[in-house]
């Protein structure tokens, strides 16, 4: 059998957007991903849905696999010829045991390739607010271990060149000898005044900062509580963190809201909330299914040219009625002289990139406004399509056809309950830890409000933010508090919504 391929890739200091995009092109190639405990879940997701993945990770507690084993498993899955990704927090040859690892892959002869990834001796400080670097304080930086023991006979670190260097001194995963750290610098002459920075988990949602002095420092960790994984710095640059803080002034920092919408659709609220420093929690309570009855669909769209008008009041109703159009092997062209209304701006888009005009769509993105809106447009006698979900309310066809229209509502999708881990999402909850819950459609509630076990006390302390008016009536109506509405009926306006709350 052909030998395989080890890729050792550095997964970044913790926010899955730092990875490298070589690095994410190593994971889609991969038949085995092997990840340590600081590799952001997220990035998991660029491996194929076939591959396996085997977790390495070591914490203070214990380890999942000695550093022997690892290394047996990335040479006897590469003997197998299969593809190995080695993902590994930071930078592979940054503390990361990738030359060990290397070295046993050259000893059986298995070819190999490193794959560098950002450092979090660098990228921490930066998310912090702190350069390592600056023209103003010093010009070089030194990145330490910080798992040397004080019982240790002999160090490999030179204290007293630390300490007269005038460079910024980074030392890593050193939290449980940071008293031993802070003496070894004082004794060797670091002036007890200098400048430390803590820094737990950065680049991470959870990343917090402490600051203080060399002689201060350690006993602000223990009230702090402050352990692994921290980046430390000593020096003058950390008196820039006050001006240069960035990640900590965003408007949703710190704050972790979960997302309710179907799977598919999450990920564009989730990438906007994490840009404004959220930490979305993706708990997709309701996936679109196929309709009950798809032959009505399939009968709608095989006679599509009898109808003067299509009517969509959502993304999911355009997927689903193109998606036949597809199956049966239709064009756009088949639709030409039919008007086409789109109930908002998320609507229209998905149709206009089906190369399609949208004819009207209303100011305010509900059925009753899209009824008012098409008064104008549509003329008694005029056959209408309305592909829609199969449980939606009923004002707009019935409004049509009041003026004469008449309507043919057709099921093109259904939503159901997503299998979500139910325990999780409670503990998390209960927790106190989440700041709101978004929800994005009155299925969204139902589907959330089944999760809960009738349990309203457990959003006791959560805000929830709904997409609209329809939407909240339905949560209110099962005992659900709403705390802000989205004025724009969109993902936008849900977000301003959530900006909104916090502002207060």
């Amino acid at each position: 059998m052909a030998k395989g391929y080890v890729y050792l890739v550095g997964a970044g200091p913790g926010d899955p957007k730092l990875l490298t995009i070589k690095g994410a092109e190593c994971l889609a190639r991969a038949d085995v991903v092997v990840y340590d405990r600081l590799v952001s879940k997220e990035l998991l997701k660029y491996a194929r849905p076939e591959c396996e993945m085997i977790y390495a990770g070591k914490s203070p507690e214990g380890h999942t696999l000695t550093q022997d084993e690892i290394n047996k498993v990335l040479v006897r899955k590469a003997l197998e010829g299969k593809v190995v990704t080695r993902l590994k927090g930071g930078d592979p040859f940054v503390f990361g045991r990738g030359g060990e690892e290397a070295e046993a892959l050259v000893e059986a002869g298995v070819p190999f390739e490193i794959v560098p990834g950002i450092t979090s001796a660098i990228a921490a400080p930066a998310y912090a607010g702190i350069p390592v670097t600056h023209r103003d304080y010093t010009s070089s930086f030194t990145v330490i271990t910080g798992h040397e023991k004080p019982s240790k006979e002999s160090s490999a670190i030179s204290w007293e060149s630390l300490a007269k260097s005038q460079s910024t001194l980074v030392f890593l995963m050193g939290m449980e000898n940071l008293g031993f750290i802070t003496t070894k610098l004082r004794e060797h002459g670091l002036p007890p005044e200098t400048p430390v920075a803590l820094i737990h988990w950065g680049t991470w949602p959870e990343q917090r900062v402490l600051t203080g002095r060399l002689d201060d420092i350690s006993e602000l960790a223990r009230r702090q509580e402050f352990t692994n994984p921290t980046v430390i710095v000593v020096g003058k640059v950390v008196a820039l963190r006050d001006t240069l803080q960035w990640v900590e002034r965003k408007p949703l920092y710190g704050k972790k809201i979960i997302v309710t919408r179907a799977r598919h659709q999450a990920s564009e609220l989730s990438k906007v909330l994490a840009e404004l420093g959220a930490e979305p929690l993706e708990f997709p309570v309701i996936r679109i299914a196929e309709p009950t009855n798809p032959e009505m669909l399939q009968q709608a769209v095989a006679t599509v040219k009898q109808f003067s008008w299509l009517i969509f009041t959502s993304v999911n109703g355009v997927e689903a009625f193109f998606a036949e159009m597809e199956k049966q092997q239709m064009d756009i062209r088949e639709l030409a002289g039919i008007q086409i209304a789109a109930i908002g701006p998320a609507t229209r888009k998905a149709l206009e990139s089906k190369g399609l005009r949208v004819t009207f769509v209303p100011e305010e993105f509900r059925a009753e406004r899209v009824a008012e809106g098409l008064k104008d447009y549509v003329r008694p006698g005029q056959k209408v399509l309305l592909p829609r979900a199969e449980e939606a309310r009923e004002i707009l066809p019935e409004t049509l056809r009041s003026w004469g229209v008449e309507v043919e509502v057709v099921p093109a999708y259904k939503t159901v309950l997503e299998d979500v881990d139910k325990q999780k999402l409670q503990r998390l909850l209960k927790s106190k830890a989440i700041y709101a819950v978004t929800f994005t459609s009155s299925s969204t509630v139902r589907n959330f409000w089944q999760l809960l076990d009738g349990d309203l006390g457990l959003l006791e302390r959560v805000k929830c933010v709904s997409i609209g008016p329809i939407t909240t009536a339905t949560a209110e109506q099962l005992g659900l508090k709403i705390h802000r509405e989205a004025r724009e009926y969109t993902i936008q306006g849900l977000v301003e919504a959530l900006l909104q709350e916090v502002a207060g």
